[in-house]
């Protein structure tokens, strides 16, 4: 049961983290087409800076579940959050310090993963396991 559950809910998370890449894909291909190469370039890392940690995040806090593994499970959230959240403010810093970005493709991707996130509990109607 237990393996079961985390592995529904990590199968969920994968499946948001593929329509947001899938999103963000289209979104860069088309900031690329009617703006240029860096503007895609920069589309394109503004979603991978929310779509990775995200990746990071459904690994760690779908490891566990169940009654059983309540404080493992509350754990892996915590450390998954927070190191989500590194992650996000280390990308930015890379690609703020690396790269010649061009700040509206690179916001526009990234808020666009995010909203998808939000949507997520309508998107994907969560299955009865048992």
């Amino acid at each position: 049961m237990v393996n079961k559950l985390a592995s529904q809910g990590r199968s969920t998370a994968y499946k948001l983290i593929g329509l947001q890449t899938l999103a963000v894909t289209l979104v860069s291909l088309i900031f690329f087409l009617t703006n240029g190469k860096m503007a895609g370039l920069s589309a394109l890392c503004g979603g991978l800076i929310s779509i990775f940690p995200n990746f990071v995040f459904a690994t760690l806090a779908f490891r566990n579940a169940g009654a059983s593994a309540a404080i493992e499970v509350l754990s892996d959230f915590f450390k998954g959050e927070a190191l989500k959240l590194v992650l996000v403010i280390v990308l930015f810093w890379v690609v703020f310090k690396t790269l010649d970005v061009i700040y509206l493709p690179l916001f526009v991707t990234y808020a666009l993963a995010i909203f998808l996130h939000w949507l997520s509990p309508l998107i994907f109607k969560s299955k009865k396991v048992g």
